[in-house]
């Protein structure tokens, strides 16, 4: 029954050109849209110098990592906006105050634990003094930060190894700064007994974790490197503290931050230089002298000497008869020089991560809505940068340092040289970094909008201190201290208030957080 009433409605609907066919339109659309996906992966002579085969990651780091290094070394040492891009990054993800360490211990009542915080603070930053936490005595603490924000953007990587030693300092701990390029990334080594491998030079398990790095040399005295050899310095991973980025899946070394960036600063930089050498050459309004046909010197003249003449300013000298000068003015530079570099500053921007007005330095025709975009931004590629260093180099230090920190005794201040129980160290444990942070771009109205967020509960003071970069803790204690000073100092409550801005409540006898506790009582902190 089914059949015959299919075919019947068969016979009754005939089937239409547009049912059977698609139409033109549609099948101008389905090639326009074949060509649009198929058009990229196509290999023609325009694409012909494209990839179509994808390279794994330790291919492509044994092949390039060295050459890039190499170019991306030089360029630092020879380019002005090489070496301006990594002294942005050392001044926006370090900064001249380094990043801070916040202790966050807290009591059993959640409160924060005041005197261990600042105790352990205060040992951390005794700590960072340049004679003790490097090896070599040369660098500060917020120093070797900047060391290796300064060798990931010119390797690609940082490579600090912690060294151990009773006879280093107190702690018993110090950092030692390795080049990255005297690990071999050329040393590749599969099927090692125990299930482990070699990867450029990184020696690791069966799971793929890092168990030991591969070294030419880690003595100081050795100046060149050394390729091919055999002979290798081996040092535990639990040593390395070893930070990139990781730009492909798998990736086991770092590449320079300025990758893409390279060839474009070397061609501008090329173009550059023949401008200016050939803007020389115009300003000097040279020529050429030419004899008029059927004239010239006589042949018991020399005519191995050259003739020439010194031009003046303001001054003419008669030629001899026959003899004229044919002027050569060349016209460039011109206008298009500074279009072309604007034009490949902006790319090779992008490439670092900078707004243009900042690598260029080029502030015409920027306006303040177009600036405020740019900088906030580009603040956020810095903040990334900075949890980038917080966890591959602070994170890792913090937790080798705390426990030698508190078998050598944290002293408490204020008190007869009580130190913090060693036995409590999951408590120190809790802590923060504050890195640095900028000033507002628009002072005036983003003051009142933090104050508005404040009023409407969007933001919390401390919030909007740690936005600015300040410690809440040491802000607001200062606040306090302020006051107590000023009405020590004999000026009346209520102008002090008036002064700051309303009352302040200060340190009482009855807090227990900022009594001065007995060595007993800072035993059981």
């Amino acid at each position: 029954m089914f059949e015959k009433w299919k075919r019947n409605k068969d016979q009754a609907q005939p089937a239409t050109t547009e049912q059977t066919a698609p139409s033109g339109k549609m099948r101008t659309i389905r090639r326009a849209l074949a060509r649009s996906l198929l058009g990229q992966a196509r290999a023609d002579r325009l694409s012909a110098d494209l990839p179509t085969t994808p390279v794994p990651a330790d291919q492509f780091i044994d092949k390039n990592q060295r050459a890039l290094v190499a170019r991306s070394r030089h360029l630092i040492l020879t380019n002005d906006y090489a070496r301006g891009f990594v002294r942005e990054c050392r001044q926006n993800i370090v900064g001249r105050k380094g990043i801070q360490l916040q202790a966050l211990s807290k009591d059993p009542d959640g409160s924060l634990d005041e005197r261990a915080n600042d105790a352990i603070e205060a040992d951390f930053h005794a700590w960072c003094d340049r004679l003790i936490c490097d090896v070599a005595g040369r660098r500060s603490f917020r120093q070797l930060c900047s060391r290796a924000v300064e060798d990931a953007a010119s390797n690609g990587e940082f490579m600090f190894r912690m060294v151990f030693g009773r006879n280093l300092n107190p702690w018993g701990l110090a950092l030692q700064v390795l080049d990255p390029q005297r690990c071999p990334v050329e040393v590749n080594e599969d099927r090692l007994p125990g299930g482990y491998f070699i990867r450029q030079g990184i020696k690791y398990n069966q799971w793929g974790r890092a168990v030991a790095y591969l070294f030419g040399t880690v003595d100081p005295a050795e100046s060149d490197y050394q390729y091919g050899g055999r002979a290798f310095v081996e040092i535990p991973a639990e040593e390395v503290l070893h930070g990139f980025k990781e730009d492909l899946v798998g990736q086991r070394r770092g590449l320079p931050w300025m990758l893409t960036a390279l060839l474009r600063l070397h061609h501008l930089d090329g173009f550059e230089k023949a401008a200016l050498v050939n803007a020389r050459v115009s300003a000097a309004k040279g020529g050429f002298f030419e004899w008029e046909e059927g004239m010239g010197p006589s042949d018991e003249e020399d005519d191995d000497e050259p003739l020439y003449m010194d031009a003046e300013p303001g001054s003419y000298q008669e030629l001899p008869p026959g003899l004229k000068f044919n002027g050569w003015a060349p016209q460039f530079p011109n206008g298009e020089l500074a279009a072309f570099s604007k034009q490949s500053l902006r790319g090779v921007a992008t490439g670092f991560g900078l707004d243009y007005p900042t690598l260029a330095n080029d502030l015409e025709g920027v306006n303040f809505s177009s600036l405020r975009h740019g900088v906030l931004s580009t603040r956020d590629h810095w903040m990334e940068d900075q949890e980038w260093l917080i966890e591959q180099l602070l994170e890792p230090l913090i937790r080798a340092w705390l426990p030698r920190a508190l078998l050598k005794g944290i002293t408490v201040p204020g008190t007869n040289g009580a130190v913090l129980r060693a036995d409590r160290i999951e408590k120190y444990r809790e802590h923060d970094w504050q890195a640095r942070r900028w000033d507002w771009v628009d002072p005036d109205k983003d003051s009142k909008t933090a104050a508005r967020d404040i009023a409407n509960k969007i933001k919390s003071p401390s919030q909007v201190i740690r936005e600015r970069g300040g410690d809440p803790r040491t802000v607001w204690r200062q606040w306090a201290a302020d006051r107590q000073a000023m009405i020590e100092a004999g000026i009346p409550e209520e102008i002090v208030d008036a002064t700051l801005g309303g009352p302040v409540q200060t340190p009482t006898a009855g807090n227990t957080s900022e009594q001065e506790p007995t060595n007993g009582e800072a035993e059981q902190s």
